[in-house]
């Protein structure tokens, strides 16, 4: 079983940067492929992000590729999205998950690969 808490997001002006937190409880954090979504209001959760086990190698929606970077540290359990060059489009609530059946996070950009979730943070965009 492994328990996500998010932190971080907030109200940014277009253009600015928030950077997003998630630390897992749990043992087996460090075997799992980590992945972060998005939902806006009225739309289904999309696909943002994911990270391989070591960190080694990631994969970005088109939509996010040159202005978000996902990565990890094992040591502390956590996955972090840093978010740049926002866009009011990015508005939506944003959910990181652990997929513990993903050896590779290029396969895994829908959410049926993930079985824990943490409980979403807003990132609001002005413009």
């Amino acid at each position: 079983q492994v328990q996500l808490v998010q932190s971080g997001g907030g109200l940014v002006q277009a253009g600015g940067s928030l950077i997003l937190s998630c630390a897992a409880s749990g043992r087996a954090f460090s075997n799992y492929v980590m992945g972060w979504f998005n939902q806006a209001p009225g739309k289904e959760r999309e696909f943002v992000a994911a990270i391989s086990w070591s960190g080694g190698s990631t994969y970005y929606a088109d939509s996010v590729k040159g202005r978000f970077t996902i990565s990890r540290d094992n040591a502390k359990s956590t996955v972090y999205l840093q978010m740049n060059s926002l866009k009011p489009g990015d508005t939506a609530v944003y959910l990181c998950a652990a997929a513990p059946l993903c050896d590779d996070p290029s396969t895994c950009a829908t959410e049926v690969w993930y079985d824990y979730w943490g409980q979403g943070t807003q990132v609001t965009v002005s413009s």
